[in-house]
């Protein structure tokens, strides 16, 4: 299998780790270039990037998409490529150079949740199940055919932080059990019904803000969907609250434990 892997963040790191344990291993890689982080702002290359330098692979790090690239890129031979979380929009003429076409990890049930957060607005939302689709790459976001999908339960406990591990993991293991069929043109890809899309876009910092005072069904949901980043926060007092630890019993979301604008973690009884 001659492939190339798009892919920046450890959600893709994490792919392309299973995938070359399970013999699959990409011509070239592609990712994000070297990015400022942390208080020094050290130069720091993408988690893939550190992944396949460290196991050998060919790295390219484009600004931009443009002939000069399609033209590194296609020198490598590849016929299909894997894009999982890359951060550009690949142009239409690179996903058309590939013979056998650009194969996406999406995190959701395509057509329901298309875009940047899946994940999160399927919990915002309260669905009771959610899943991984393989879909075939074409210009619009998250409107490929559809090559293969796996479902998964959401639990009551459900946050960002132990649903995305889980999707994550169950993507890898769809797409090497699905590969083999794909490239022997033994599956049939499925056109996503328009009448089902669904929109998941990107998040901002303020859509962690909560109403105490709100529904309790609809702050466990934004407390769960919004876990890992932006977050949950409230103001009591002309102060900022952010809350680390929350229940759902009863029907009734309860704040245990708060961080306090300029302070330390406290338990919310001590001071509600």
């Amino acid at each position: 299998m001659k492939f190339v892997f798009f892919g920046t963040p450890d959600v893709a790191k994490d792919t392309l780790q299973y995938l070359i344990e399970n013999g699959l291993s990409p011509q070239v890689v592609v990712t994000n270039p070297d990015a400022p982080k942390g208080r020094g702002h050290i130069m720091t290359p993408s988690p893939v990037k550190e992944y396949a330098v460290s196991i050998g692979l060919p790295v390219l790090t484009p600004d931009s998409l443009d002939n000069e690239f399609m033209n590194e890129v296609g020198a490598y031979g590849a016929d299909f490529a894997i894009v999982v979380a890359y951060g550009k929009i690949l142009p239409e003429a690179l996903i058309n150079s590939f013979p056998q076409g650009v194969l996406n990890i999406h995190y959701s049930l395509l057509p329901r949740w298309r875009g940047a957060a899946p994940v999160e607005y399927a919990l915002l939302n309260d669905d009771k199940e959610t899943g991984v689709t393989v879909q075939k790459m074409v210009k619009e976001l998250d409107a490929g055919d559809i090559v293969a999908v796996k479902k998964l339960v959401i639990e009551e406990e459900d946050t960002t932080a132990t649903l995305r591990p889980r999707l994550i993991k169950l993507g890898a293991e769809l797409l090497v059990e699905t590969l083999p069929r794909y490239l022997n043109d033994e599956i049939v890809p499925i056109v996503q019904e328009e009448s089902f899309v669904t929109l998941a876009p990107k998040l901002k910092k303020e859509a962690g803000e909560i109403n105490l005072d709100d529904d309790s069904r609809l702050n466990w949901n934004k407390y769960r969907a919004f876990a890992v980043w932006p977050g949950t926060y409230f103001f009591k007092n002309d102060k900022r609250h952010k809350i680390t630890r929350a229940s759902f019993k009863d029907g009734v979301f309860q704040v245990e434990k708060v961080i306090p604008e300029g302070g330390r973690e406290i338990d919310w009884s001590v001071v509600s």
